[in-house]
């Protein structure tokens, strides 16, 4: 079994924002498995769905981000799944807009949810990165986070959201180093439409 936690803020004020892109992809997987996460359990909501033929739990941690990890680790002691099965799917500062990176481990990079996960979890899971860019210089880094995505760059973000829902499925079914392999390197195009 495989545990999914996409990282975010909860309510609807910060539904659009760049620093709820994990939130985004877990809904995704959802709607992809035919589920619902919307179970009440331990501070997040939560959906049994089979991704890739493999029983897996989708969650979303409903405190704030930087409060993340006690849900978290909750979590995995309900479900019985130890932290190298747990994928963590959450915005990246540090990646250009649409760039996604696959990794195990690895520093926090000033990420307050990740940093709190890996402070009661520990390090070793498998992280989902999902570039939102840097912020102009003129911004705040928080600000920045909690702003939405411009219109031009929602074309980008609707396909990076597929590609990071593709590279969660392939973690759970064909595991991480194929899944690097195949997923780092790439960038995803947006859909031309016609």
């Amino acid at each position: 079994m495989h545990l999914v936690v996409g990282l975010g803020n909860p309510g609807t004020r910060y539904a659009a924002t760049r620093h709820n892109v994990g939130f985004r992809v877990v809904e995704r997987l959802a709607d992809r498995c035919g589920g619902r996460v919307e179970r009440k359990l331990f501070g997040a909501l939560v959906g049994d769905v089979m991704v890739a033929g493999k029983k897996t739990a989708l969650a979303m941690p409903q405190q704030y981000m930087n409060v993340s990890g006690q849900p978290t680790a909750s979590l995995l002691g309900f479900f019985k799944v130890p932290a190298s099965d747990m994928v963590v799917v959450h915005d990246d500062l540090d990646l250009p807009l649409g760039r996604l990176r696959v990794r195990v481990g690895g520093g926090h990079g000033g990420h307050n949810g990740v940093r709190d996960i890996q402070r009661v979890c520990g390090g070793e899971f498998v992280r989902v990165r999902m570039g939102v860019g840097r912020p102009p210089p003129e911004w705040d880094t928080a600000d920045y986070v909690l702003s939405t995505f411009t219109q031009a760059e929602s074309p980008m973000v609707e396909a990076m959201v597929e590609h990071a829902a593709d590279a969660v499925e392939s973690v759970v079914r064909d595991g991480v180093a194929a899944t690097m392999n195949r997923f780092n390197a790439v960038r995803p195009e947006p859909a031309v439409s016609t």
